[in-house]
């Protein structure tokens, strides 16, 4: 399997990287006091360090926004994940614990500012790509049993035709999604060189630790950019 991102994506962002970790013989679980503690901890920091009234306009929220208006995307109408968890957060709630997987994703997300999601490699069978939508693309919502076309021209993450999240960094698909069954995973990780890539390396090494450690499984990780835009899983 082949993870690759499409050349019209360094065009518009040239800093843009991306950290895959793929994990395997993973024992997901119920989320634990402990987990939900790191959790609260993290969105405890992010409180402290961002503000509602100028979340938009903080630098590492900034950089999210500007890479999707690059590829035509409207920020507002399609937040990106790291913001809309961010904004729920500082605003005084708090994000669902789920299960231990991804309350512990959204716990990193949160403590790096960084884009983070997480696909169940069961409902993966073709190449992973982040490029522009095709004819012939579909999606299938959250909680939904009905695949819907997406039009051309949008930035996606796909496998094969199957597209996995919808306007980049916006809504992850019913496909992939990380249940109490899930031990074979893929993340991926969005950030940008420059004074945002130690953020992003930290983010990286912590979610390869996290599958080895905390849930027993081996993981490896690769960083995909402009120099390296094809990897081979």
């Amino acid at each position: 399997m082949k993870y690759s991102i499409a050349p019209y994506i360094f065009e518009k962002n040239p800093d843009v990287c991306f950290g895959i970790v793929l994990a395997n013989g993973l024992t997901n679980s119920e989320t634990t006091l402990e987990d939900s503690q790191y959790l609260a901890k993290s969105e405890g920091a992010i409180r402290r360090i961002l503000s509602a009234d100028q979340l938009k306009t903080t630098p590492e929220i900034a950089v999210y926004r500007q890479a999707l208006k690059n590829v035509g995307i409207n920020g507002n109408k399609f937040m990106n994940s790291v913001e809309a968890m961010s904004k729920r957060v500082v605003k005084g709630g708090t994000l669902p614990r789920i299960n231990a997987l991804v309350d512990l994703c959204n716990a990193i997300a949160l403590k790096y500012v960084i884009s983070l999601g997480a696909h169940d490699l069961r409902d993966i069978e073709d190449d992973l790509s982040v490029r522009l939508s095709v004819e012939g693309d579909k999606f299938l919502p959250f909680g939904e049993e009905v695949y819907e076309d997406v039009a051309a021209d949008e930035v996606v993450f796909t496998s094969g035709n199957i597209i996995q999240t919808r306007q980049w960094l916006w809504r992850q698909s019913q496909l992939g999604m990380i249940d109490l069954e899930s031990t074979d995973i893929i993340f991926q990780l969005v950030g940008f060189k420059g004074v945002h890539y130690e953020h992003f390396k930290s983010a990286l090494q912590e979610v390869e630790a996290l599958a080895i450690g905390r849930f027993g499984g081996s993981a490896r990780s690769f960083i995909v950019d402009q120099e390296t835009p094809e990897i081979d899983l």
